[in-house]
């Protein structure tokens, strides 16, 4: 069964969503984090997926106590991407209790440190492939590498992450629909778990992914359809298990 993903982007520890990566197009659809991570757990999420944003323009963790709430007030696993460009902040956050972190930037920039990461915390560490027009983009999409999208998922290979994150970046926020193309052929590519990401914008999209569970596509995360109500989360999770 595809898993489906409630996702949180923290901002100074409120929940928003922004368009394209892009901070200065920023939705604040929630004062109180706790609250929403326990409405998705409620309505089935058995994952939820968190990003510091301001951790990942800053390089280094800036929302731990809406993290740490949201550890200690939710059951289900949780998973978290920004900010993670040491060893030590890795090792805090599984001590904090997170089931599965994310590194971004640090695959491009410091790939010594995913390596090490991996084999520290086997089954702990996921790599997300941001991409703008097939292209890797890093510190909080800032910056975009002349590294390929599949050229580096095929490079990370050999490390056995948990899982690949992809995101088209162009999609993100925007509800455009999920590049079906894109996430097919990364799948197809290598032999890890693949979560897609960007651009869900309704049921029509989960419907669209589920035949890529056949090649790999193990799960969705999903953030503005959520939280404007084009997307019900409870109705997802149970078109993904009618399949």
């Amino acid at each position: 069964m595809m898993l489906i993903i409630p996702a949180i982007d923290l901002k100074e520890g409120k929940c928003v969503r922004l368009r394209q990566g892009r901070a200065a197009e920023m939705t604040v659809f929630s004062d109180d984090p706790v609250a929403m991570g326990l409405k998705w757990q409620a309505a089935g999420a058995r994952w939820l997926h968190v990003v510091d944003l301001d951790g990942a323009f800053s390089g280094s963790p800036q929302n731990l106590a809406a993290i740490r709430a949201l550890r200690q007030a939710l059951q289900i696993p949780l998973e978290l991407g920004g900010g993670l460009r040491t060893l030590g902040t890795i090792r805090a956050y599984l001590d904090l209790g997170l089931d599965r972190l994310i590194l971004g930037t640090v695959v491009l920039k410091d790939p010594d440190l995913a390596a090490r990461a991996c084999a520290a915390f086997p089954g702990q560490i996921a790599f997300g492939l941001d991409a703008k027009n097939g292209r890797l983009a890093v510190e909080g999409w800032t910056e975009t590498s002349r590294r390929t999208l599949l050229e580096v998922a095929k490079s990370l290979e050999p490390l056995r992450p948990a899982a690949l994150i992809y995101t088209d970046i162009a999609r993100d926020g925007v509800k455009t629909g999920v590049n079906i193309p894109a996430t097919r052929a990364l799948a197809e590519a290598v032999q890890l778990p693949v979560i897609a990401s960007g651009g869900i914008s309704s049921l029509t999209d989960i419907k669209a992914l589920l035949p890529l569970e056949a090649v790999g596509v193990v799960g969705v995360i999903t953030g503005r359809a959520l939280y404007d109500g084009s997307l019900d989360l409870a109705e997802a999770i149970k078109l993904a298990q009618k399949d």
